[in-house]
């Protein structure tokens, strides 16, 4: 069992489900990559890195997603 802090909410995943990096989390959110900014332990992590930046145990993510309209 792995937790990831998302926006304030702990978020449990199984071991074998435990999103290993950025994109992964997304997609086990079901959150399009190009509508957010991601944040990672307080870091923004560039879009083209979202592949690339593995996540822990325990980490703080914060997830920003733009919102057409004014």
């Amino acid at each position: 069992m792995g937790v990831l802090r998302v926006n304030g909410q702990d978020k449990e995943f199984a071991a074998e489900k435990f999103p290993l990096t950025v994109a992964a989390l997304l997609g086990e959110l079901g959150v399009e990559a190009a509508t957010v900014v991601a944040e990672v332990d307080g870091q923004i992590v560039e879009r083209e890195k979202f592949t690339a930046t593995e996540l822990r145990n325990g980490q703080r993510i914060e997830l920003v997603r733009f919102v057409p309209g004014g």
